[in-house]
């Protein structure tokens, strides 16, 4: 049986605690975690991490494949800690206010696009135990932890889909998962409380060596031309809101542990 980090632990209990509609009480534990940034204590070591990450979010930083393995303590409190969470819902706030601001049509048109890992799901248990993506993507190892159905909702994501529906918003799914994953996905994202959608869109053998940007444009332009209408689109890599038919606006949630061309 493995044991859990601690923070892992904690940040778990969080998330289950949110979703079910409370916010926690946080204990004083959590400064163990907070993110070092050489306020009032001069120069600190995860400082230039700051900077890599802020490089990373913002696209500056392409094509890597790790996080430096100097990063891996810092990425690890920042995902583990508050402020992650406080990132993730600026994104999904500025969402809703925008979607709640449209004068949208009754037609049963309107869609939002949303990736899924790290974006509606979360593989945090996975990379606690992988170094937080200092090390190299393991295919085999991260299909294993996949195929478990385990994976918790991210909270603000889960927040913002739910006000969509709302709203009559439509929600696809446009994940790079394989069509082998359909299932498993299918029941992890109701098990968390994704309970319905348009379109559950999963990467097939017709795109077998093509990059996420290519896959996920050409599958954006076939929601279009089928009629339908994106009026919003998030997910956590630039992979998921540049190329064709992006929609009207695009939401970059975070994401400092891998990069997906």
């Amino acid at each position: 049986m493995e044991i859990l980090p601690v923070a892992l632990v904690f940040f778990l209990a969080t998330i289950v605690s949110t979703t079910q509609g409370y916010e926690p009480v946080l204990t004083h534990h959590i400064h163990l975690l907070t993110p070092k940034t050489g306020g009032a204590r001069g120069s600190v070591p995860g400082l230039s991490c700051l900077s890599w990450r802020l490089a990373v979010e913002t696209n500056n930083i392409i094509n890597w494949k790790t996080v430096p393995a100097e990063c891996e303590g810092y990425v690890g409190h920042y995902m583990l800690g508050h402020q992650y969470r406080k990132d993730s819902k600026v994104v999904t706030n500025g969402a809703w206010l925008y979607a709640k601001s449209l004068n949208l049509t009754k037609d049963g048109k309107n869609v939002w696009v949303f990736d899924i890992d790290e974006t509606t799901l979360s593989n945090l248990p996975y990379y606690a135990v992988n170094g937080f993506g200092t090390e190299l993507y393991n295919a085999t190892s991260f299909d294993e932890w996949v195929l478990k159905g385990t994976a918790p909702a991210l909270p603000e994501s889960l927040k913002l889909y739910q006000k969509l529906l709302t709203l009559g918003v439509k929600v696809v799914f446009l994940t790079g998962r394989g069509e082998d994953k359909r299932n498993v996905t299918t029941t992890n994202l109701k098990n968390v409380g994704y309970h319905t959608w348009e379109k559950l869109i999963l990467k097939g053998s017709a795109y077998t060596g093509k990059t996420s940007y290519v896959y996920k444009s050409a599958e954006r332009t076939k929601l279009v031309k089928s009629g339908f209408r994106i009026i919003g689109n998030a997910g956590d890599q630039w992979s998921d809101i540049l190329g064709t038919n992006v929609g009207n606006r695009t939401f970059k949630l975070p994401d400092p542990m891998y990069y997906i061309s």
